[in-house]
């Protein structure tokens, strides 16, 4: 079960994922609200902390999260105050009950990276693309769009056109037809 902890919240953070299953995982901290309690009010334990990428409103509440559950956290860049295990490009990861593959995908932030489960037709995909062919900044320290098309394309040519869920780190997930609006955010992305 893949449920968004801030969803409502008025703050400003990122979505906040909390993959429930043989190994509970929380997707990205988030920031600017009570992120413990509500991890609290549907599990007891969190297995690991696994970080999209890196940007304060992903990661504000991290020292929190870690203080409550006294849990590792995963991510791309090991320099990273916080981060206890490096995830490498392409390693497989347990999110719940599915394997997911860690693919980097630079260019919003340079440690940023998607997780994508064939057989759960799932993708988390952070900043790099939103609904509606909507994209990452580029404008921020390290962001690149030339690096960012590079990223979505290599996406692109990694899921399946069925997918059937695409969580991002901002806005609504998508569950109806998310391979086209990866799809539009490649095209839109070019445009610019």
């Amino acid at each position: 079960m893949i449920t968004n902890l801030a969803s409502g919240i008025g703050a400003f953070t990122s979505n906040v994922y909390l993959v429930e299953g043989e190994r509970t995982v929380l997707i990205d901290p988030g920031a600017n609200f009570d992120v413990v309690d509500r991890i609290r009010s549907r599990v007891d334990d969190l297995d690991a902390v696994v970080l999209t990428h890196t940007h304060p409103d992903h990661v504000g509440n991290l020292e929190a999260v870690t203080t409550a559950f006294d849990v590792d956290v995963w991510g791309y860049d090991p320099s990273f105050d916080g981060v206890d295990r490096e995830i490498d490009d392409e390693e497989t990861i347990r999110l719940g009950d599915h394997e997911y593959v860690a693919l980097h995908t630079p260019g919003h932030k340079d440690d940023h990276v998607c997780l994508y489960s064939e057989s759960a037709g799932v993708l988390f995909a952070g900043d790099l693309v939103f609904q509606n062919g909507s994209f990452g900044r580029t404008d921020l320290e390290e962001g690149d769009r030339r690096t960012l098309i590079e990223s979505i394309e290599r996406v692109l040519e990694r899921i399946d056109e069925e997918l059937a869920e695409m969580h991002t780190g901002h806005g609504p997930s998508v569950t109806t037809d998310p391979y086209d609006h990866v799809e539009l955010s490649a095209r839109m992305a070019r445009q610019v």
